[in-house]
């Protein structure tokens, strides 16, 4: 018989054969492959078998039963080739998927994985997906994040960017988090707002399915018993998957899966690998918002233990300075009496004696330093005092304009200037208005003392957020910064004693009105203070 097919030769050239093509030149010199891998899939081959079975040879029966046999057991080896394949798949996926959930616990994360791993094509490959969570204070199931397309337009352009970036899951996850979380949120924003079912509602097929703790499959939703009209419509598809996320007997949440582009069938494969998903899945989100949780409790403790610290400290600082104030005032009280008296009596005699008389002098002497040491005296009670400032609201600008006219006549027996720039429309300040006046008159008066004949000293207010500064430079004076440490340290003064406790008292004072002070040199010659005064009661410790 002449046959069709090239099965029975055992070389053959490459155009004797139709289904031999380039790079399958080793098939020419290989009878027994070139029969197994193209011959019985050959239409020549199948026409000469025909031709035999029609020529009655005995041997007819049987050769189209083994060719038979061959092509069921061929296309039976291909399935399960592709079924193999495709179980490689995703047990790869399942590993990665599983290795990050494992790892991660941020909430965000967990979520992002989950939910793109349900619609991913190297995953699930559902079109859409819902996440609706527990709240345990409102005793709700609220819907908290979606991911999918809402047209097929948005769907081809995700497919399209999908096969253009051959991205593994986690990395999908990763772009899915840092591109468009918050963006598929605002997307799906109507629908998760309304997807909000009490947990108290039994007889609704989500409460339903998180009782029942198994995955159900709902077809045919408008028309199916147990689910609400409502709900089918705001999903909009006939064909939907529940999956709860149960974490040891406690209901983390739900998943809503469903395929709303493509409208493909939902198998029973689909829902037992989803089922299995769903373990790792909601036990990662209850450790993930487990950890959340945790975490807010570790910032409250450790912020109490700050500001209990922060109280410890300023208790230990009370208890310094009452002592202090104390002791201060115990001792200023003690010398007050007879300084008085002394001082009474000086000025008494001082009368009394006539100019040319020798001991006048003396007199004026022991007047002079009675007046000074009265006046130490009254800084050592005004630092016993400043411990409980009385607060209130004034006006900054005549705070100012008073402690100028306190010190005036003192400038003008030294030929300096003071110049003052108020700024406009200013707050009132919550002070205790004695108190900073002191302060300003008491670093006015400093500045006085120190400053070289003909000096000018520039002060002015403005508004600074909340707050209002009070600026007052002094070009006259030259100190460094130790030794404006050295002025604002009560006692530690190389001068006199009187000069020494000014700007102390003055720092202590607006430090307990939670006043910000401070005392800075000029790189050109000079020195600056900056007092803040604050515009609210609560600004106040």
């Amino acid at each position: 018989m002449d046959w069709e097919c090239c099965w029975d030769r055992e070389v053959i050239a490459l155009d004797d054969c139709p289904n031999i093509h380039e790079g399958d030149e080793d098939l020419l010199a290989s009878q027994r492959r070139r029969i197994l891998e193209k011959c019985c899939d050959c239409d020549n081959f199948k026409r000469d078998l025909s031709r035999f079975r029609d020529s009655g040879h005995p041997l007819s029966p049987v050769l189209s039963l083994v060719h038979e046999e061959y092509q069921r057991q061929k296309s039976q080896i291909q399935s399960l080739v592709s079924f193999l394949d495709n179980k490689t798949l995703e047990v790869r996926f399942l590993h990665e998927l599983g290795s990050v959930l494992q790892s991660s616990v941020d909430l965000e994360e967990v979520l992002s994985v989950a939910l793109t791993a349900i619609t991913a094509g190297k995953g699930f490959g559902m079109n859409r997906a819902f996440l609706l969570m527990t709240d345990k204070e409102r005793d709700h199931l609220q819907g908290y994040l979606a991911i999918g397309p809402r047209n097929y337009e948005e769907a081809s352009q995700a497919w399209n960017e999908i096969a253009r970036n051959d991205m593994d899951l986690q990395t999908m996850a990763q772009s899915f988090r840092e591109n468009k979380l918050s963006a598929e949120r605002a997307k799906f924003h109507d629908i998760l707002e309304l997807l909000s079912v009490p947990l108290s509602r039994t007889d609704h097929i989500l409460v339903k399915a998180m009782d029942d703790k198994h995955p159900i499959l709902i077809e045919d939703a408008f028309h199916h018993p147990d689910v609400d009209p409502e709900f089918a419509r705001l999903l909009g598809v006939d064909t939907f998957l529940l999956m709860p996320l149960i974490s040891r007997n406690r209901r983390v949440g739900i998943i809503i899966a469903d395929n709303c582009i493509t409208h493909r069938r939902i198998t029973d494969e689909d829902m037992r690998s989803l089922e299995t998903f769903t373990f790792p899945v909601a036990f990662a989100i209850e450790r993930a918002a487990l950890y959340d949780r945790l975490q807010v409790e570790l910032n409250r403790v450790t912020e109490a233990n700050n500001k209990l610290k922060e109280q410890q400290e300023l208790i230990v600082r009370m208890e310094k300075m009452a002592l202090v104030g104390r002791i201060t005032s115990s001792i200023a009280h003690s010398i007050r009496n007879p300084l008085m008296i002394i001082g009474g009596f000086a000025r008494s005699m001082l009368k009394n004696t006539p100019d040319n008389d020798p001991k006048r002098d003396f007199m004026e002497s022991i007047v002079g330093e009675a007046r000074q040491l009265e006046g130490v005296l009254d800084e050592i009670l005004n630092y016993s005092d400043s411990l409980y400032p009385t607060r209130d609201f004034w006006d900054a600008n005549y705070l100012v304009e008073s402690a100028i006219r306190d010190t005036a006549e003192a400038q003008r027996a030294r030929g300096c200037t003071c110049g003052f720039t108020a700024g406009h429309d200013l707050p009132p300040a919550c002070i205790d208005f004695k108190q900073v006046a002191y302060c300003l008159r008491t670093i006015l008066q400093s500045d006085i003392d120190q400053t070289v004949d003909h000096g000018v000293i520039d002060i002015g207010t403005s508004l600074e957020g909340d707050g209002i500064v009070i600026r007052i430079e002094d070009r006259g004076r030259r100190l460094s910064q130790d030794e404006l440490d050295v002025l604002l340290t009560p006692f530690s003064s190389t001068q006199d004693l009187g000069s020494g406790l000014g700007l102390a008292l003055c720092k202590t004072m607006l430090e307990k009105q939670g006043i910000p002070f401070s005392a800075e040199p000029l790189p050109e010659g000079g020195v600056v203070y900056t007092i803040i005064l604050p515009t609210r009661k609560e600004e106040q410790p």
